[in-house]
């Protein structure tokens, strides 16, 4: 028994157990976090996009919203931003005990900083038909040839997620005050 003592945390679980045990209201309660930071996102003229990052121990340690228009930057994507802030938290560019929950499917420069950071597993809300990077147009993040591969579940709210984004475009072509 000792011998194994060593791979296990704090918690006294290893590894295996704690990945086993991320329950469906964890997942839901991440997810909604990433949903209030798609309604910041919403209220400040963005693209409703939010993400949040856990660490292996359910820590939030990257938290963001799309603010492309805010910052006036191309690469301000809440995916992008997110990865930002758990580098500096865990003080590594490789974040692979991690776990990303974002709105909706990252388009292809997110997809990329995914996997250069060897994310562990993204969960997606809703999917982008039109320039979705976890299946939709093409799945970058488990394509054979690259030298890692991510976990995806997607449709976790994926209703609300959707929603939420048709809204934020009706308004736009309607010249609402986004």
């Amino acid at each position: 028994m000792a011998l194994f003592d060593g791979l296990k945390g704090s918690s006294g679980k290893n590894k295996a157990e704690k990945d086993a045990a991320r329950s469906e209201k964890d997942k839901l309660k991440y997810m909604s976090m990433a949903y209030k930071e798609a309604e910041r996102a919403f209220e400040e003229g963005d693209v409703p996009i939010g993400c949040i990052i856990v660490n292996e121990d359910g820590k939030v340690v990257g938290k963001a919203y799309n603010r492309r228009n805010r910052d006036g930057s191309t690469t301000s994507h809440a995916e992008i931003l997110a990865i930002q802030q758990a580098c500096k938290k865990c003080g590594d560019w490789r974040l692979e005990d991690c776990e990303m929950y974002v709105t909706l499917e990252p388009c292809p420069m997110c997809a990329g900083a995914i996997l250069q950071a060897r994310m562990k597993k993204v969960y997606i809300g809703a999917t982008n038909s039109k320039a979705g990077c976890a299946g939709s147009v093409i799945n970058l993040l488990q394509m054979d040839g690259f030298n890692h591969k991510v976990e995806v579940e997607k449709g976790l709210m994926g209703d609300q997620c959707s929603i939420l984004i048709k809204e934020f475009f009706e308004e736009l072509r309607q010249g609402g005050d986004i």
